[in-house]
């Protein structure tokens, strides 16, 4: 139902959309705010994936626009380890886009990069990140206190991880947090 792509600069449109959301934009350091700025960005993505740092991909559903972003960064490629990250559109939550995203951007680590180990990790006041991680296979490892900061405020955040070898199956378990 869903798939990755490239992002286009023919997206650079939707990416604007998506971070006039404040919680996004908050918690991302470099925020688009112009149709320019945001095709700055897709460009990084591809600079960034050609120095085989980090792969940015638009989830989309068919040919239709792009619905969310996903990203795995190789950040021990001595370990084979990767981070990944994600977030949607606004206009598209509760849909299973992350979720998707997340399943297939580890897909294509553990297979196109030979990854072994992916982590991830979220603020333990946003449950339904987490069960993202939950649906796309990633297992907690704990609650890493007071770890991010954003402006004067600080947030515990729910780790996780998945293993080449873990079932691809979603993990049922609580939100972190016991939420």
């Amino acid at each position: 139902m869903y798939r990755l792509r490239e992002w286009r600069p023919g997206d650079a449109d939707r990416l604007l959309e998506a971070f006039e959301d404040g919680e996004l934009a908050r918690q991302t350091v470099v925020v688009p705010r112009t149709r320019a700025l945001a095709r700055e960005w897709i460009a990084r993505c591809r600079d960034r994936a050609a120095g085989g740092r980090a792969f940015a991909f638009a989830v989309v559903g068919g040919d239709g626009p792009v619905l969310g972003h996903v990203e795995v960064a190789v950040t021990d490629p001595r370990h084979d380890t990767g981070w990944v990250s994600y977030w949607v559109h606004p206009a598209e939550r509760g849909r299973g886009v992350a979720s998707a995203g997340a399943s297939l951007v580890a897909e294509y680590a553990f297979g196109a990069l030979s990854l072994h180990r992916l982590e991830l990790a979220h603020r333990v006041d946003n449950p339904g990140s987490c069960v993202v991680a939950l649906r796309a296979g990633f297992r907690p490892e704990g609650v890493r206190r007071a770890r991010l900061r954003y402006g004067p405020e600080r947030f515990d955040v729910g780790a996780h991880a998945r293993l080449a070898t873990d079932s691809a199956e979603g993990v049922s378990l609580p939100p972190c947090g016991g939420r």
